[in-house]
């Protein structure tokens, strides 16, 4: 598959994953590992995306902060906003996989999340549309 193919798939799949967590969010009866997972999906793949994008190789791996250091080690300077999307790291299959109760000390903000994605959007698609590289 081309760079820039895998690019546009992995764009895709972050809107649908974008959209879900959208519907489950008015929808009000989903739990937060469910909203907290697609946000930190749409996330990621947002980044794979840019990764594609840049001719960046990657391994698969939910990590998000491997991803941002990737970025960064690829010339890509990730915002501190951007950034703390690292709190949605245990999104990714911890609290979806396992009876982890979620720390009560610092409750899961819905809107937090879907801001960051919206933002993480936002930053991607302005670099994906800034050209890209030769095949």
């Amino acid at each position: 598959m081309k760079w820039d193919e895998q690019a546009a798939r992995l764009r895709c799949k972050a809107a649908a994953d974008e959209e879900a967590m959208n519907i489950l969010m008015r929808a009000g009866a989903s739990a937060d590992e469910v909203i907290g997972f697609h946000a930190q999906q749409a996330i990621e793949k947002l980044f794979k995306a840019l990764l594609s994008h840049r001719r960046v190789a990657f391994r698969k791996t939910h990590d998000l902060t491997e991803l941002i250091d990737l970025l960064g080690a690829n010339g890509v300077s990730v915002s501190p906003e951007i950034a703390e999307v690292r709190r949605l790291a245990p999104y990714a299959a911890e609290f979806r996989y396992e009876d982890i109760p979620v720390d009560s000390t610092e409750p899961f903000d819905r809107k937090w999340a879907a801001e960051r994605v919206e933002k993480t959007r936002a930053w991607v698609d302005q670099l994906l549309s800034k050209g890209g590289v030769d095949d």
